[in-house]
């Protein structure tokens, strides 16, 4: 099975043997990814099997790929908002003379 972890630096990754019956949570505590990654002893990062989301308890199959997601920076619908707002208010904006147009 692989484990992969985008970090904001680098893409780090391991492939593992586990036994038969493997959890997430098992298969996360044999990467050494604590030991790496030391910052998310307390407050480990969200896991999924192929993009979709699950929890640590979760039993592995043949190949699976376990991924660590790392908490987002900002909310996107907040973002989205920001960026209609910066485009109404910009658009209600009287044009400088001199200006380009897009």
């Amino acid at each position: 099975m692989h484990i992969a972890f985008a970090a904001p630096t680098r893409l780090w990754q391991r492939t593992l043997d586990v036994p038969e019956g493997a959890t997430v949570g098992q298969a996360l505590a044999l990467s050494g990814f604590a030991a790496e990654f030391p910052e998310f002893t307390d407050h480990p990062p969200a896991t999924g099997v192929y993009g979709e989301r699950c929890d640590t308890r979760r039993v592995l199959r043949e190949d699976d790929r376990v991924e660590l997601y790392r908490p987002l920076v900002f909310d996107p619908l907040e973002s989205r908002r920001r960026r209609a707002a910066h485009r109404q208010e910009t658009a209600r904006r009287p044009a400088r003379p001199g200006a380009r147009t897009a």
